[in-house]
């Protein structure tokens, strides 16, 4: 892997981690366009670790609530009643869909589930149900109000993401939002919720991430570092930009690129596989 390939995936994987668009997605798009290959699922999986971090410095001091109201209350039986306990179990409980599933069809995710035509088609779909749950959802609930089941039923809709093309936010945001979350309440606990899942599998994958052609440990260190800056410079604007516009602009933006994608895909522009 070149080194412009590695500063490029690792801009596309900060820019689009945290945005409804699918990071996974654009990586898989820009490497067989530009680069001719595929990255492969493992690369994507490991630079999504740069991403996470920047959640974690970003919403440090929620996370150090969670973490610590979670070990309190499983000794203090009063402590259970609070937001923060139930918060904290709705983030493990949810990361458990995506962690079996991704167990279990790692073969299909790795291969067929990569293919340009099926993730032309994920951006479209998804991106007409996340216009549904824009204008449909009542987007009235604060993310104090999230209860267990919500938890369980978000952990399923992130479990999506494991389709390249469907994204990880996008698919919590729009369940979210036919939810009747806020918005800023479905992006802030999409982000939450991604920690645990996307470093098991940036760890499981890390080994194959070098097999081959693939970047050598120091060019991951850069990719993964430069995903992490640029990761958290979005995580700052799209939380602000949610609380005063709707998400039509990525709607509009999925449906345009998987369009583009199904044109080029159809006159033998770009590669499928």
């Amino acid at each position: 892997m070149s080194w412009l390939e590695v500063v490029v995936l690792g801009l596309v994987q900060g820019l689009t981690e945290f945005l409804p668009i699918s990071s996974s997605g654009h990586l898989r798009i820009v490497s067989g366009i530009f680069f001719g290959n595929d990255p492969g699922a493992a690369f994507t999986a490991v630079t999504q670790i740069g991403t996470e971090v920047a959640v974690i410095v970003y919403f440090a001091k929620d996370l150090w609530n969670l973490i610590t109201t979670w070990f309190r209350g499983l000794r203090d039986p009063e402590v259970r009643a609070s937001q923060d306990y139930r918060m904290a179990w709705m983030v493990i409980i949810g990361t458990i869909p995506i962690g079996v599933l991704g167990i279990l069809f790692q073969d299909q995710i790795q291969t067929v589930a990569r293919n340009l035509w099926l993730i032309a088609t994920t951006l479209i779909v998804f991106g007409l149900l996340l216009g549904l749950a824009e204008r449909f959802g009542k987007q009235e609930r604060p993310v104090e109000k999230l209860t267990m089941r919500d938890g369980i039923i978000l952990g399923f809709a992130q479990a999506m993401a494991l389709i390249p093309g469907v994204s990880r936010s996008g698919g919590t945001i729009t369940v979210g939002l036919f939810l009747g979350l806020e918005r800023a309440a479905a992006v802030r606990f999409s982000f939450l919720l991604a920690i645990p899942a996307v470093f098991a599998s940036g760890l499981f994958t890390l080994p194959d991430v070098f097999a081959g052609d693939g970047p050598s440990p120091f060019q991951m260190i850069v990719a993964v570092l430069i995903a992490g800056v640029v990761g958290y410079a979005v995580i700052a604007w799209i939380l602000r930009f949610v609380e005063k516009n709707t998400v039509y602009v990525f709607v509009a933006y999925r449906i345009a690129l998987g369009a583009a994608l199904l044109a080029a895909l159809a006159i033998g522009a770009v590669s499928a596989t």
